[in-house]
């Protein structure tokens, strides 16, 4: 199924899909149980746009690479441009979207890159590795510390986390990843993951919420 941004009244974001820009470990208690230590500045990696897929009427995943692991993500649509580390105010007036996502990591795969300290792409960026939801609008959230994220697989909450509770929060985050590459119409970012991660398994059902905001059923296929 190809994939294109839209709102959650199905209206059409007629921005070109772009890339999308992560953050690793910006949850403290996330970044604890996978034993790995906590940055002291935004850890950032990139996803190509042609990973992502949408999430509504269910998504695969490779069945033959190791244990795919579920990371539920607060994902911000990006509706201007952005670059040279932009003020908060910039930032702010560029949030075209908000929207609950899943960062997908092939973690057999990750975990045998990291021990030879290589790079991490193919467990990162495989095709289907970004799973959107649709996005309310920009001016939804009034709080952007109090944001909720929560994912629920096969009627059990396996993640339930908050904005207000990252490292590097949203808009300095966002200014952070701005000071390094320009961001564009259409680019995605993913603001890291709470605590709760673990693996998916074919047929899951799952609910996956911006608590208060939009809630969507979804499979694994």
């Amino acid at each position: 199924m190809s994939y294109q941004h839209q709102y959650v009244d199905g209206t059409p974001i007629h921005f070109s899909l772009g890339k999308v820009v992560c953050v690793g470990r910006n949850y403290a208690e996330h970044a604890k149980e996978l034993n790995n230590p906590v940055p002291t500045e935004p850890l950032l990696f990139i996803k190509p746009g042609s990973c992502t897929v949408p999430l509504v009427g269910g998504f695969s995943i490779p069945l033959d690479r190791g244990s795919v692991h579920y990371e539920a993500e607060i994902a911000v649509l990006i509706g201007k441009p952005l670059s040279r580390r932009p003020d908060e105010e910039e930032v702010r007036d560029a949030i075209s979207g908000f929207a609950p996502a899943l960062d997908l990591t092939l973690r057999d795969v990750q975990a045998k890159l990291k021990e030879k300290g290589l790079p991490w792409e193919i467990a990162k960026s495989f095709d289907g590795a970004c799973v959107l939801a649709p996005f309310v609008p920009g001016d939804a959230p009034e709080q952007l510390d109090d944001i909720g994220i929560r994912l629920t697989i096969n009627g059990e909450v396996r993640q339930d986390g908050n904005s207000r509770d990252m490292l590097n929060p949203i808009l300095p985050l966002i200014q952070h990843m701005a000071g390094h590459f320009s961001l564009q119409p259409g680019d995605v970012i993913l603001t890291g993951t709470p605590v709760g991660v673990g693996p998916l398994n074919q047929g899951d059902q799952l609910v996956l919420e911006l608590v208060g905001h939009s809630a969507f059923d979804s499979r694994v296929i």
